[in-house]
């Protein structure tokens, strides 16, 4: 037997082990549906790089209206949803694909319209608004993508008692930056959280026109997909994001989150 065998073979298991030692340890990853006006708002490029450096999970994003949001869940598809249609997640919570809802932020809707605002919707009072919009027929783009944001404009439109909404009423199943984008090409009227607005690049002659009303609150909640239900869900990674963005330092970090100096979310998981 050659001697120097056991000492060449000794070597290589040490040069193995250093080797693996330095090898980049790969990060958990989880993912999470999510609305369009959390992603296109840039919340999530400010919140997310803070919960990896306090958790070393990273977030994949699948951005979409809330009601495909809860979709892609319901499927088994995310690990967890972070929307904003309470009664659409009071639901998904009672039908078992999560066990708990947490609300973690709100902002607001508002209208949006051209400047001369020729329909004469300014005001403060959404139902109003949108009752003088179908009376003038005037071009009004919905998301009519089952998103948070389109099931708070059918509330509205309820709330108004009209089934006809206008000869310029026009649905585009999109999300809200090219709702946004069409009305600014269209000087059309839209219904937008108050996020993307402020995050939006391309107004052309839209302004705010209604805001103000109680109404127009728009909440924000978490839940992790329930492995009860899809036993491949990454629950607990799922959990320790939506117990950080709950947290004092998620809160703090939603809070900092700003635009031209206004801030775009506002905390709210312990009131």
């Amino acid at each position: 037997m050659n001697p120097l065998k056991p000492l060449r073979c000794g070597v290589a298991l040490i040069g193995l082990a250093a080797a693996l030692a330095v090898l980049p340890v790969r990060a958990e990853t989880i993912t999470m549906a999510s609305t369009t006006s959390t992603e296109q708002s840039g919340l999530f490029a400010h919140l997310l790089p803070a919960f990896k450096a306090a958790s070393g999970i990273d977030v994949k994003v699948v951005a979409q209206g809330t009601g495909q949001a809860l979709d892609t869940a319901r499927r088994g598809d995310a690990d967890v949803v972070f929307v904003h249609d309470q009664a659409a997640e009071e639901k998904f919570v009672a039908d078992g694909f999560a066990v708990k809802r947490y609300p973690v932020m709100y902002n607001d809707f508002v209208l949006i319209g051209p400047a001369p605002d020729p329909a004469g919707a300014k005001g403060k009072d959404i139902v109003a608004a949108l009752g003088k919009l179908a009376a003038a027929n005037a071009p009004f783009i919905s998301r009519g993508d089952k998103s948070g944001t389109h099931a708070a404009e059918l509330r509205y439109w309820k709330q108004a008692g009209l089934d006809d909404k206008g000869g310029g009423y026009k649905e585009c199943g999109c999300g809200m930056g090219p709702a946004l984008n069409m009305a600014s090409s269209m000087d059309a009227y839209v219904l937008s959280d108050r996020g993307t607005w402020l995050s939006f690049k391309n107004p052309g002659d839209l302004k705010v026109l209604v805001e103000g009303d109680k109404r127009l609150f728009n909440q924000y909640g978490v839940m992790v997909v329930n492995p009860a239900r899809h036993a491949h869900v990454k629950a607990a990674a799922a959990q320790k994001f939506a117990d950080w963005v709950t947290s004092k330092a998620g809160q703090d970090t939603i809070a900092s989150y700003k635009i031209n100096g206004q801030q775009l979310f506002f905390p709210n998981a312990n009131q």
